[in-house]
């Protein structure tokens, strides 16, 4: 194998680790969407991790990026109609609900004013 193949296999690999992590965090934030309790939340937690680490051992780039592909559309067609969205990020019903007030000078000259 050449140092340009290795090359390539390295980053392909780092690229379907990143997509897998990515793939991993938004659906355990999902999960999260969909629990009504905290412990459900954990079973389901647990559950999904199971299903990550049952294909750790798969060493075929085609079939990781085939699997990748399938657990993302997975994820797309059982994303959570309407998420939780903290209220005070981006989207959420606190975000900039209040405007900075606008700037005002305050000038201290202690009772010295202009007699000319």
């Amino acid at each position: 194998m050449s140092a340009l193949s290795t090359a390539g296999y390295v980053a392909r690999r780092a690229a379907q680790k990143e997509r897998v992590r990515i793939l991993y965090r938004r659906a355990l934030q999902d999960t999260l969407n969909w629990a009504v309790h905290r412990h459900l939340f954990y079973q389901d937690a647990s559950e999904l991790r199971e299903k990550f680490e049952a294909n750790k051992h798969v060493e075929d780039l085609d079939t990781i990026d085939r699997m990748i592909d399938d657990a993302e559309a997975k994820y797309n067609k059982w994303r959570h109609p309407d998420p939780y969205i903290v209220p005070w990020f981006p989207g959420g019903s606190k975000f900039c609900r209040n405007p900075l007030p606008p700037q005002v000078e305050i000038v201290f000259d202690y009772g010295k004013e202009d007699n000319d």
